[in-house]
């Protein structure tokens, strides 16, 4: 499949002619890295705008706001609590940035209907399409790009340690490429199934969720053959666990360790980073794409 324009609302994506930046936006109290939203001091329009506009300003191309946290261990949220915590921020946002581009991280249909009528345009679904069965039909009802996300985390496999923080232990692959591959593939299935078209799907990897050190390690510097695929790819690297594990660090100083993951997921064929550090980490992409991009 030849890759295209991508045309979401106002913006476009021109595949492989440069790297896009998307910011995470945790309206959480419990998120991995730290920075949730919902730590002391309380959420207020000040902190979840505020930190949109930053990321805005540093060049991010696309707002990431999740209500869940997917930290090894979390407890799970219900929808209503979900929606209680992102709706408010989606609209706060666009109320000051109206052409902003906003993804809603999670994989409950009634959270996604709800954010797409506040005004998000993109689901990021960590399930691809496995953790609701009425997501897909939600999503393909509003036209709207869908982030299949592989994901074999399993909640009573995680690994503890104070400093590091947790990791989900690895799941036992036959082949991890291929098994990845053969995953996300299923996902689009279901996707298409919903009439979800191709040009609207975009694949990620799932650094981090049910994959060891190695796993990890090993999909970033193969990407590549995710790409291959025929759809673009999204890679979240940012803080992550592997990160800390091999660097010894814990998640407030993995920024160099997430800048050498980005950068050598571009030179792979990344198309989309989601990150935590937009302003460095939007050098790192700018940079990189000097070196490895084709001038168009």
């Amino acid at each position: 499949m030849k890759l295209e324009t991508l045309s979401v609302g106002k913006f476009n994506f021109h595949w492989g002619s440069r790297t896009y930046v998307m910011g995470i936006l945790n309206v959480t109290p419990d998120s991995f890295s730290g920075d949730g939203l919902l730590t002391p001091p309380a959420l207020g329009e000040g902190p979840g705008v505020g930190l949109a506009r930053a990321f805005l300003v540093a060049g991010a191309d696309i707002l990431d706001v999740g209500g869940e946290s997917t930290r090894p261990g979390s407890q799970p949220v219900d929808a209503d609590s979900e929606k209680a915590r992102v709706i408010p921020l989606i609209e706060s946002i666009l109320r000051e940035f109206p052409d902003a581009l906003i993804s809603i991280d999670t994989y409950k249909a009634e959270v996604a209907e709800a954010a797409l009528n506040a005004g998000a345009r993109i689901v990021n679904d960590v399930w691809a399409l496995r953790g609701d069965p009425d997501l897909a039909g939600v999503i393909a009802k509003h036209n709207a790009p869908v982030i299949l996300m592989h994901n074999r985390s399993n909640p009573a496999s995680v690994e503890v340690k104070d400093r590091l923080g947790n990791a989900y232990i690895g799941s036992e692959y036959n082949n991890l490429i291929e098994d990845v591959k053969r995953e996300l593939m299923d996902s689009v299935a279901l996707a298409r199934r919903a009439g979800i078209p191709d040009e609207r799907i975009i694949l990620d990897p799932g650094i981090g969720f049910g994959k060891t050190v190695t796993h990890n390690l090993e999909l970033i510097r193969r990407l590549d053959e995710i790409r291959a695929l025929g759809f673009p790819v999204l890679l979240g690297p940012s803080r992550k666990s592997f990160i800390g594990f091999t660097l010894d660090l814990p998640a407030d100083q993995r920024v160099e360790g997430t800048a050498a993951a980005v950068a050598v997921g571009i030179t792979r064929g990344a198309d989309i980073v989601r990150v935590h550090d937009v302003a460095p980490l939007a050098r790192v992409v700018k940079m990189t794409d000097a070196i490895v991009r084709t001038a168009k």
